[in-house]
């Protein structure tokens, strides 16, 4: 028997395939394309996700010699914040809005005003208006697309588009809906004041369950479709970030984890609510009942160093990809040049808002850029500069959950930043605090599926399967020297963005 664990990613979609001892069997990815109509905007098409989720399933259970019919249970996490907006069947009514675009300054503007101003949206739903968060992108499709919104039946986020599909339930629950901006995040329930206030019509929205519970069952007709039973059971699962933290055992307060992928988001678990009163960082359900989670999410983490890889290593990219090599090496050559150069990359300073920034600068008109550069920088610099201001960004979050108090007595690195001995030292130096990796690195998907199996009876409570499943493997400590060193560092680093912010905003 196994349970299948759905993960809607930005890039690509992973199936994974987890039998009833916890050992993962099979996990396959599917890639779907992105949408760029404008700068700062970003769309994805639905459809392709449902496609990806079917050619992945596939591609697992192969992969794991499985036959679809011994699937016992789904649980399905994806990328926050993203609009679907549908109409009485299946093609959505425009593409999807993605957690990293841009457009709604304007809507963002208009929700903090209609609440009262900044601190009476925070006492309302723990956090401020981002122009990457739903609820925004709800009122400009309503003032920008009129016509096709007065067509919309339902609004879903990503993974509940593919629960949708699968079950025919419009449903959610309340880690991926805490980042709609319409949740009560501290009662776990829809905000019926700020959506009344908001002009938006509650019917909308999908009923709410724990990610634990049972949401609904797969249709015959999608049964026929994948070869499942019908009836299965399909989880309320998780968003991305809290999907991940149960793949990786951030159950429990004092473990924080670090997952590097085009974003880079610093998580926390914690036993109650807890809000930033500057709403640098994100208050939210996690996916566990009457537990929350404080995380930051920083837009260009890996996306700064796939940038790198795809600007300078262009024509090494080209050839590998013409030989159908892996072009991920390329990862490695950059991380291998950076530790030619010394520690601060002698004054060259790397700021990593190539898309924007949420934390701890809520400002999409951010730019990434190279300062001090001088003849004496080669590529090594460069290189060394570029991880150490992804991993100074990571820091700030740290920084503003020590402020909150928030315990932090080891973090667990995934996604890119887990891969390379010199980047998780790295990592420790600057957190000041052990960063450790863990003997799965599958993060959401692995997530999605321990909550199906707690779903359905496999194991008790979520602790209990993280117990059983996630083993520390290696650990890397601070070297109090070098953590001296990055203190004052990133003082300087620090300094950077407020002197910019002006001439970002000119920019535009």
């Amino acid at each position: 028997m196994a349970l299948l664990g759905l993960d809607i990613g930005t890039s690509g979609t992973k199936a994974l395939l987890l039998d009833e001892t916890g050992i993962v069997r099979a996990a396959a990815e599917s890639p779907h394309e992105l949408q760029t109509p404008r700068a700062g905007w970003t769309q994805q098409d639905p459809e392709n996700w449902w496609q990806a989720c079917l050619l992945a399933t596939a591609k697992a259970l192969k992969k794991g010699k499985l036959k679809a019919s011994q699937i016992t249970a789904i649980g399905l996490s994806g990328q926050m914040h993203g609009s679907v907006f549908l109409g009485d069947g299946p093609k959505a009514l425009r593409p999807a809005l993605l957690w990293n675009d841009q457009r709604t300054v304007e809507q963002c503007r208009q929700i903090e005003e209609k609440a009262g101003g900044r601190q009476e949206l925070l006492a309302m739903v723990s956090n401020p208006a981002l122009t990457g968060f739903t609820a925004p992108k709800i009122l400009w499709f309503m003032q920008n697309e009129p016509a096709k919104f007065a067509r919309c039946r339902h609004i879903l986020l990503p993974k509940d588009y593919i629960r949708y599909r699968l079950t025919g339930e419009y449903a959610s629950e309340v880690s991926d809906a805490s980042g709609t901006l319409l949740l009560d995040v501290k009662k776990r329930q829809w905000h019926q004041g700020l959506i009344s206030q908001l002009g938006i019509d509650q019917g909308l929205l999908p009923r709410l369950t724990e990610s634990q519970e049972i949401s609904g069952q797969v249709s015959q007709t999608t049964a026929r479709l994948m070869g499942l039973t019908a009836g299965i059971p399909v989880v309320g699962g998780a968003g991305d970030q809290a999907a991940g933290a149960v793949g990786t055992g951030v159950v429990e307060p004092g473990i924080l984890s670090a997952a590097m992928g085009t974003s880079g988001v610093i998580f926390a678990a914690s036993a109650a609510p807890q809000t930033d009163p500057l709403g640098r960082v994100h208050t939210m359900c996690h996916a566990l009942p009457n537990t929350w989670c404080v995380f930051g999410c920083m837009l260009s983490a890996g996306g700064s160093l796939q940038w790198m890889r795809n600007t300078f290593f262009s024509e090494q990219l080209a050839q590998l990809i013409a030989k159908k090599k892996d072009p991920g090496s390329l990862y490695e050559r950059i991380i291998h040049l950076a530790q030619d150069a010394k520690p601060g990359s002698e004054n060259l300073f790397f700021l990593p808002y190539l898309t924007g920034e949420r934390c701890p600068h809520p400002d999409p008109h951010a730019r990434g850029c190279f300062i001090g550069l001088t003849p004496r920088h080669s590529m090594a610099h460069l290189a060394r500069a570029t991880l150490e201001g992804i991993t100074m960004g990571m820091r700030e979050q740290v920084d503003i959950m020590r402020s909150m108090g928030i315990a932090i007595g080891q973090v667990r690195a995934s996604g890119g930043g887990a891969r390379s001995d010199f980047w998780r030292q790295l990592q420790a130096d600057m957190y000041q605090a052990p960063v450790v990796t863990i003997n799965v690195s599958e993060g959401a998907a692995l997530g999605a599926a321990i909550l199906a199996g707690v779903g359905s009876g496999r194991w008790n409570n979520v602790p209990q399967a993280a117990g059983q499943i996630i083993k520390i493997k290696n650990r890397s400590r601070p070297n109090a020297k070098h953590s001296a060193f990055y203190e004052i560092h990133h003082k300087k680093f620090a300094m950077l963005y407020p002197a910019l912010q002006t001439c970002f905003n000119a920019i535009g």
